[in-house]
């Protein structure tokens, strides 16, 4: 858990940048100079970098030419050396403009971590290094994705990670506000590139924000969202591209947030997989046996129904969702499965996308489902499975008909006004 420490003074925020914020030399210098101007106006400030665009996958694919099933201990020794390139540029490149900095690993911060390699889980965070640099007038620069098990061993977060090393040390500092920098000049309504029409949101709830960040929307990641919410922590998000207030993701109710609509925003999910099988749950041994057999492969699927059952349907169907990356694996697995447990047909359908109403109280509302089936057959796209909760209503479609799904749902739904 955070040790939370009010701080006196100046306004202090945890500024976390990406990979491709600090992609290149120029966009180091560029992040440079912002920080020495919020340095200049008498903001305290800790910095958290990811690698450069690109490292992290460049170390991991080092490791599979040496060893395809290298330890998880060892890829976490590796590629956490991608941040402390970052950190350290960045540091020389604020020492240059005048600005006490210091660049700092996990280790050195200590953020400590259960010994998860690869997953890890942020436990606590000591502050009072940390504190004593900032009470110096020195911008520490922390290396986000990593920290440090109770064996002294290096662990990392998972993909995303940053995100949450920038949260638990807001959270921990008390700072007054978390602010992920990125490419994107903040949440919106959709994937702008899918519709050009998206509108940035100014304000979004927390719940809001993470089943987004749950269904695809790339701009947070969905751990450090659940973190900031857990420990009270406010959270903006901002581009590092170009000036602007970006989007606050905060507590309070609908109205308080002025949400005018009650869908808030379309979230999209690409290369996906549906897979079927027959005769599942007419045993829980069977059932069991194939969540062991996700559990054992690290594959995260969504249970879904189809839309339409037939009365010939055989009963114990059961439909789920799965990155298309992941469907081999599964299916290797699901063969020795499926002959000794009898299951019926295995049915893959592959090059599929996941499109998702986001807001708050979508449940108990049946007139959007109707809707949302109305405007997809209006377009000839067929909704193929549906889930269903308070907060989302999405269905699977064929890729090829995603931009003209997005497209239709966010005019129809007047996503695209203000």
């Amino acid at each position: 858990m955070p040790q939370k420490r009010k701080l006196s003074g100046s306004k202090l925020f945890v500024k976390k940048f990406g990979g491709t914020s600090v992609g290149s030399i120029e966009r180091i210098e560029a992040v440079a100079e912002q920080i020495t101007k919020s340095a200049h106006s008498g903001e305290q400030q800790v910095l958290v970098l990811s690698a450069m665009a690109g490292e992290t996958n460049r170390l991991f694919a080092l490791a599979a030419q040496i060893n395809p099933r290298a330890s998880a201990r060892e890829l976490d020794m590796l590629v956490s050396t991608g941040e402390q390139v970052s950190i350290a540029l960045m540091s020389m490149a604020l020492q240059r403009r005048g600005i006490k900095a210091k660049s700092l690993t996990g280790d050195q911060v200590q953020i400590h971590t259960n010994s998860q390699f690869g997953r890890a889980s942020i436990e606590r965070v000591d502050t009072e290094y940390l504190q004593s640099l900032l009470d110096e007038g020195v911008v520490p620069i922390v290396a986000g994705f990593q920290g440090i098990d109770p064996h002294g061993d290096v662990t990392t977060l998972g993909r995303g990670g940053s995100d949450t090393t920038a949260v638990a040390l807001a959270a921990a500092l008390g700072a007054d506000e978390c602010q992920i920098f990125t490419d994107v000049a903040g949440v919106f309504t959709t994937d702008p590139n899918i519709d050009s029409s998206a509108r940035r949101l100014d304000v979004i709830g927390f719940d809001v924000m993470l089943e987004m960040a749950k269904l695809g929307a790339k701009v947070l990641h969905p751990d450090s969202v659940e973190y900031a919410e857990r420990f009270r922590v406010p959270l903006r998000v901002l581009s590092s591209f170009e000036a602007g207030q970006g989007t606050l993701i905060q507590f309070g109710d609908e109205s308080e947030l002025s949400m005018a609509s009650l869908v808030q925003g379309i979230a999209v999910n690409k290369a996906l997989a549906t897979l079927t099988i027959e005769g599942l749950f007419t045993t829980s041994e069977r059932y069991q046996a194939l969540l062991g057999c996700l559990t054992r492969l690290e594959i995260d699927v969504e249970f879904i129904s189809p839309l339409r059952i037939h009365e010939d349907s055989p009963s114990g169907r059961v439909s789920f969702m799965l990155a298309e990356a992941k469907v081999e694996t599964l299916l290797n697995e699901l063969e020795g499965l499926s002959e000794s447990l009898a299951l019926g047909p295995l049915i893959i359908e592959r090059q599929r996308a996941k499109v998702s109403l986001v807001g708050k109280g979508l449940q108990a509302k049946i007139g959007l489902l109707a809707k949302m089936l109305e405007v997809l057959g209006n377009e000839t796209i067929h909704a193929k499975l549906l889930t269903m909760s308070e907060s989302k209503l999405s269905t699977v479609i064929d890729e090829r008909d995603l931009q003209k799904a997005v497209r239709a749902l966010h005019h129809a739904f007047e996503l695209n006004k203000v």
